[in-house]
């Protein structure tokens, strides 16, 4: 038998993967974090599945679950929200299984910020505006920022942020960031992408505490940076006339010359 981590996306039920509903469907067992994960993606699990929602489990009680299904050799689809790599909890779940000789795969899913994004509809990184992502959030009672990981540092390089789990915190939020990026800088706030309910605030560093309402949060997203703004932005060389590649040659002499001929 195998443990499938699989990321079942933002929100929105088909945001999943093929693989990923492949493995839903071909696991008598399903564990999903029943506070993120749309009950929708468990349509896809087989008839008579135990299906389990591990959101008020422990970690141990986890475990239990995974190992009684191991014992009676069935597969296991382990659904976490948005994608596994990142804020899922999933590390110590797989250090628990390596101990144990619990043999599992990983499947990636949507990320919430890419959901963001698109609901956005806007492009992260920009040319000569921001070539960077950073994905991060500020503490939390689960899981403190590690010392030299803060807003502040990340917001001196002028790159995309996007700040999970911190709508709470926006008050400090904002006074880490605006030093930087200054009060005009624009930022939006995405609340539960991609779901039915998703709500969208754009503003700017200065204003958003003014047009942001207390029922957004836990699932929030923030992302701020020059790029979510901006229109007079440089065009990129990839598509440009003159800009010799290697699937377009250009000019006599090319950097890769076609050889199909």
């Amino acid at each position: 038998m195998t443990v499938h981590f699989i990321g079942a996306g933002p929100g929105a039920p088909d945001l999943i993967t093929l693989r990923g509903q492949g493995l839903i469907a071909a696991c008598p067992v399903c564990l999903y974090a029943g506070s993120l994960v749309p009950a929708a993606l468990l349509d896809h699990c087989p008839p008579n599945a135990r299906i389990i929602n591990t959101a008020p489990m422990s970690l141990d009680a986890i475990m239990d679950e995974i190992s009684a299904a191991h014992a009676a050799g069935h597969d296991i689809a382990r659904l976490h929200s948005g994608d596994v790599s990142i804020w899922s909890a999933m590390g110590e779940q797989l250090r628990r299984l390596r101990a144990l000789n619990i043999p599992y795969d990983v499947t990636p899913g949507v990320p919430s910020f890419a959901a963001a994004a698109a609901a956005l509809q806007v492009e992260l990184t920009l040319p000569a505006l921001a070539q960077s992502v950073v994905l991060t959030r500020t503490s939390g009672r689960a899981s403190a920022m590690p010392p030299r990981e803060n807003l502040a540092a990340f917001a001196a390089t002028g790159a995309t942020l996007a700040i999970h789990l911190s709508i709470h915190t926006l008050d400090t939020v904002l006074a880490d960031l605006i030093p930087h990026y200054g009060p005009d800088c624009p930022v939006a706030v995405v609340w539960r992408a991609s779901w039915p309910d998703q709500r969208i605030i754009r503003a700017t560093l200065g204003t958003l505490s003014q047009g942001l309402g207390a029922e957004l949060e836990r699932t929030a997203l923030i992302l701020v940076g020059p790029a979510l703004g901006e229109e007079g932005f440089e065009e990129s060389s990839l598509y440009a006339e003159g800009y010799d590649r290697r699937y377009r040659p250009i000019g006599t002499a090319p950097r890769f010359p076609d050889t199909s001929t």
